[in-house]
Formats: structure tokens, C-alpha cells, sequence
């Protein structure tokens, strides 16, 4: 018998509308979960949004009062997509009311908010997911296989890149991303936040590191009333941006590998530009975002002069059959978060955690907080353990 499991939302930007959209589609992928999620409201603070939300997408009812969600009996779980300075507030609330969680990265501006997070989720013993969907792409979970094989070795070095342009164009709106009260660590909590997680996904927990940041428009227009994604506010007054456009860092891992990891918010020419490649005493395993559905496979005796090949995932990689029924059909970013919907109801239907953690964003969360005291040192710094 399938159990409803009423759902709320706090926060409908983008995010969230994708958040209420994998909820909606998670029965049709994965008819044998024993819960089906019903939306139950909406909170968002900018007037007219979550009514908005609430007649397009068929809550029940909406609010402006975000607190009012964790009042309402009928809402189990709640989808926290609001900007990142709430994150902490908002998610111990919601693990204090008993409301299991699913909430976006970085879960506070630093380590510290995200281990409050996950202390208040242990203390309540509800059901946790965090936001890290490149993860659930069916191709990574492949390679991530193919390592833990040893298909290509022993693994000795990998790249993580992540650059992208939505902050590239210098009328850009200053938002609260760029705040160091409101929006944290910039780039760091925006993407390198996913690339310190794809790294340990793949190759295990980063022991120490050494990095650089640096802002490269450091001045941006003030918006005049309320935005929602990557506005442009030309002509207003200006104010300073106070964090950082882009890192790069490199890493050691516990095992002896070696890393680079690199992240820009204002990479002209680069839309998504997000992958890794790892390459090991035998072999090399490549992935690109933007061809989700690929993997570059190079393995065997050759070493030198080893051709490396296109894999197209299918059936048996991650969830790819719940969405394609061969090799070569093409998922899209929505899907990760179907996924991700998915293992957060399963670990709420079972018990038992599926997909990333709450103790996957402390992880990247001390990894983050470490990249921004290498940066200021100018030296390598050990990541703490919890």
C-alpha cells in the first residue's frame, strides 16, 4: 500500500519550482516507493510568489511565513530552496519540528552552520538529502564503480573543474550572492562546494590542500526591488562584491592521490562547464557535464599510447532505467533531482539514508572552510576531521 507523504516547499525560485517538479514526477520513475509526496504549500517571502507557485503547480495552500510550514500537521517534509543565508536557520527548525529534510548546498555559509544542520537532524532522528545532484548522474555512479574495481589502477591524480558564466556580465545584479553575510563563500559554497563532493565521492576524504581565490568584478549595480536568478541591474548604485568569483586548490587525499579543483562564477565562453577526469596507474576515467550520459574509458595493458573510448551508460548504471530503456537515450539535469527526491523518500520510507548526507555537506563544508584559510595563509592546511 502506498503511503501519502505530505510535502512543503520554502523558497520558489528557481530551485524550488525544480524541487516540486521532481516530487511530481518521482511516482511516475519509481512506481514501487511506498510513498507518494502530495504538495502541500509553498512559502515564499517576495508577496504574490507562493501563490504564484501554488496555482501553477497544485499546492494546497501557500504562505509568506515560512515558519507557518513547520506548524501546518499535514506537511511531513519539507524542501528548504531559499537563499543561503537562511539555510541554518530554516533547516534546524525544520529538524526541531520533527519534518524530515531536503535541503540545497551549501547548507549554512560555513562549517560551522552546516555542522548545526546535521546535529539538529541526528538529535530529531528524522531523514536528511542534501542538494549534491551531479553525484546522482548515472555516468558518475558508473565511474565511480569502475574506481572502486580498480579498472584503471591504482588512481594517482584528478581534475574537477567547474566554470560557468552566470555571474560573468558586469551589470549583474548584487544580490545577495554576493554578500559575505547573506551568500557565504561565493563560488566556493556555489560550486566548489559540488566539486569537493564529486572528488570524495569518487576517491575518498581530502586531507590536506592549498589554495587561491580572487574577485574579478568587484564592483556590481544595486537591484531596486526583488530579483530571482541572475539579474542585471544596470545603472544603479554600485556596492562591493564581497566574495570570491573563483578558486582553484590543490588536493591530497587520504589515500595518496593527488587533485586539482577549479571553480569560476564569471567564465566567459563557459555555460556548465562541469566534470572530472581521473586517471590511475592503468587506466583514466573522463566525464563532462554537458555530455551527462558519456563516460571516456581508457583501460588495459598498452599504458602508452592507450586509446580511450566513449561509453554511452545505460540500464544498470545509477537509475538510469528508471528514465531510458537503452544506452545513448539522454537524461537532463531535472532527472538528477528526480534521483534525488527518490533516495530522500526511500530514506524516509525505510529509514536508512540513501544519497548524500547531511555528513557529506559537513565533509565539503570543511573542506570549503579550509580552501578559504589556505587562501589567506598563502600555505597547504590540513582538513579537519569532524
Amino acid at each position: 500500500m502506498v503511503e501519502a507523504l505530505g510535502v512543503a516547499v520554502v523558497g520558489f525560485g528557481w530551485m524550488g519550482r525544480v524541487h516540486t517538479q521532481a516530487y511530481a514526477r518521482v511516482p511516475h520513475h519509481f512506481p514501487g516507493l511506498a510513498l507518494r509526496p502530495e504538495l502541500v504549500t509553498v512559502a515564499d517571502e517576495v508577496p504574490g510568489r507562493a501563490e504564484e507557485a501554488a496555482e501553477r503547480f497544485g499546492f494546497a495552500s501557500a504562505t509568506r511565513d515560512w515558519r507557518a510550514v513547520l506548524t501546518d500537521p499535514r506537511v511531513r517534509a519539507v524542501s528548504v530552496t531559499a537563499p543561503n543565508f537562511l539555510h541554518r536557520e530554516i533547516g534546524v527548525a525544520v529538524a526541531a519540528a520533527g519534518r524530515h529534510l531536503w535541503i540545497e548546498k551549501p547548507v549554512g555559509l560555513n562549517a560551522e552552520d552546516t555542522g548545526a544542520v546535521a546535529d539538529a537532524v541526528a538529535t530529531a532522528g528524522v531523514q536528511a538529502a542534501v542538494g549534491f545532484n551531479y553525484r546522482n548522474a548515472p555516468a558518475v555512479e558508473a565511474a565511480r564503480a569502475l574506481i572502486a574495481d580498480g579498472d584503471i589502477g591504482r588512481v594517482t591524480h584528478v581534475r574537477v573543474r567547474l566554470f560557468s558564466d552566470y555571474a560573468a556580465h558586469p551589470d549583474g545584479a548584487l544580490t545577495w550572492r554576493y554578500e559575505r553575510a547573506r551568500g557565504g563563500s561565493g563560488v566556493l559554497g556555489d560550486l566548489a562546494s559540488h566539486g569537493a563532493d564529486l572528488a570524495r565521492h569518487l576517491l575518498g576524504e581530502i586531507t590536506s590542500l592549498t589554495a587561491d581565490t580572487a574577485v574579478f568584478v568587484p564592483e556590481r549595480a544595486r537591484p531596486t526591488g526583488a530579483t530571482a536568478g541572475h539579474a542585471l541591474a544596470a545603472g544603479g548604485e554600485t556596492g562591493r562584491v564581497e566574495n570570491d568569483d573563483y578558486v582553484s586548490c590543490l588536493l591530497r587525499f587520504a589515500s595518496g592521490a593527488r587533485g586539482v579543483l577549479e571553480a569560476c562564477r564569471v567564465s566567459v565562453g563557459e555555460q556548465n562547464a562541469y566534470g572530472f577526469e581521473v586517471h590511475g596507474t592503468k587506466g583514466a576515467v573522463f566525464w563532462d557535464f554537458r555530455r551527462m550520459n558519456e563516460l571516456g574509458v581508457s583501460r588495459g595493458t598498452g599504458y602508452q599510447d592507450q586509446p580511450v573510448s566513449t561509453v554511452y551508460v545505460g540500464p544498470g548504471a545509477g537509475e538510469f532505467a528508471a528514465f531510458q530503456p537503452g544506452a545513448a537515450n539522454a537524461m537532463g539535469y531535472d532527472d538528477l533531482k528526480v534521483i534525488e527526491a527518490y533516495r530522500f523518500l526511500r530514506s524516509i520510507a525505510e529509514g536508512t539514508p540513501y544519497g548524500a548526507t547531511l555528513r557529506d555537506a559537513v565533509r565539503s563544508a570543511l573542506v570549503l572552510d579550509a580552501m578559504e584559510r589556505s587562501a589567506r595563509r598563502g600555505e597547504w592546511v590540513d582538513v579537519p576531521r569532524e
